[in-house]
């Protein structure tokens, strides 16, 4: 059992759905954290997959227009994380977010370069664990 859930706004409210479903009812506090909604795409917000997915590689330094890079969801992951750190040492927490948060926890925690997760299959599974530090 996570000591401390964490998910997304409202602005993706599957995340917080998700939350709701698996700890309503327990005395386990749920989070919502801006730092972890998606990435915003800006003018391509709400598009379908394959419209976002041939602008990825493009998009890890420059932002979508209107929207930003995934090297600024990076950079909010990391502000996520090192918040983490000081009131969560030695806990375990889930994290309910988004695939590029799942992108910038690999990048950040396991070293994969960005570049490289932005254009790999996507292979569902029950989960990933990361461990800080």
């Amino acid at each position: 059992m996570t000591d401390s859930p964490s998910c997304s706004p409202l602005t993706l409210e599957r995340a917080v759905e998700t939350a709701e479903i698996a700890f309503g009812g327990s005395d386990l506090p749920v989070r919502e954290d801006w730092r972890l909604r998606e990435c915003n795409y800006g003018e391509l917000n709400g598009r379908p997959v394959p419209e976002i997915e041939v602008e990825r590689l493009r998009r890890v330094d420059e932002p979508f227009p209107v929207g930003e890079s995934y090297r600024e969801v990076v950079e909010r992951t990391q502000s996520f994380l090192d918040d983490l750190s000081p009131e969560f040492d030695d806990s375990r927490i889930l994290v309910i977010a988004h695939s590029a948060n799942r992108w910038a926890l690999e990048h950040l925690l396991l070293g994969t370069p960005l570049e490289a997760l932005v254009v790999e299959p996507f292979e569902w599974q029950e989960g990933w664990v990361y461990r800080l530090g």
